[in-house]
């Protein structure tokens, strides 16, 4: 089975910055894109931000030029740099991969628990 386990989550003042980590584990020959989504109370899972695994990104509109995204495929670990944070960022953020296993023969997508960010004074 593969895991994802998030870190990095925490309460910040509006301006603030925060670090957001996914490490992938398990029996895992290559990982394809891997995002970062988020979840606000009565709001739908969004995108944030994505990268393939030749390190092209795409960010949601709301979190450009503030949020970036970046991986360590030797550490099967993307993380995401969240700057200048507002009280709109406030949500529970996941990570997601898609997996490819040993025995396994296509890729699947995998979910860590979420780690919950809050942006309040």
């Amino acid at each position: 089975q593969v895991q994802l386990v998030e870190s990095g989550g925490g309460l910040v003042q509006p301006g603030g910055s925060l670090r957001l980590s996914c490490a992938a584990s398990g029996w895992i020959i290559s990982i394809n894109h891997m995002d970062w989504y988020r979840q606000a109370p009565g709001k739908e899972r969004e995108l944030v931000a994505r990268i393939t695994s030749g390190g092209s990104t795409n960010y949601a509109d709301s979190v450009k030029g503030r949020f970036t995204i970046s991986r360590d495929n030797a550490k099967n670990t993307v993380y995401l740099q969240m700057n200048s944070l507002k009280p709109e960022d406030t949500a529970v953020y996941y990570c997601n991969a898609d997996v490819l296993q040993f025995g396994g023969v296509q890729y699947i997508g995998y979910w860590g628990q979420g780690t919950q960010v809050t942006v309040s004074s």
